[in-house]
């Protein structure tokens, strides 16, 4: 089996007073959260403001202290079976930039999306999991 590392954020803004999650379609076709992989000479913060900045261009990011899931699972490429374990923080944007998709081979589009809707939208069950965590968290402890 090979192992693979990655980080991300499960992304956030206020929008009119109602709380939308950025999700990215994938052209693979799935929606999910901005990650990648943990480069060797970087540490698990520096690769999720990397990958953020490289998938969406976005930069001003206030990141929830407390807030660390780790996503697992496995899949088949040509090489055989993988495990990737991906761990996602969260984090809000809170100055209106714009998003800007990074490489269009990686993605095709991207939507900010209200809780319910990301969730439906959101492709794998264990990514909807950790959605559902993030949406708890915030209720619980009274963020916007």
């Amino acid at each position: 089996m090979i192992n693979e590392y990655s980080a991300g954020a499960i992304i956030y803004r206020i929008n009119k007073g109602i709380r939308e999650y950025l999700l990215l379609h994938y052209t693979s076709g799935h929606w999910e959260f901005p990650r990648g992989h943990i480069e060797e000479d970087e540490d698990v913060n520096e690769t999720v403001k990397r990958e953020i900045r490289e998938e969406t261009g976005l930069q001003n990011l206030e990141f929830v202290s407390d807030f660390k899931e780790h996503n697992e699972f496995d899949f088949q490429r040509d090489d055989g079976t993988h495990h990737k374990d991906v761990i996602l923080f969260l984090a809000e944007i809170k100055k209106d930039e714009k998003v800007e998709l990074g490489s269009p081979h990686e993605h095709q589009g991207y939507e900010w999306l209200p809780y319910e809707e990301a969730l439906e939208r959101v492709t794998f069950p264990n990514a909807k999991e950790v959605l559902e965590k993030a949406e708890e968290f915030l209720n619980t402890n009274k963020y916007k």
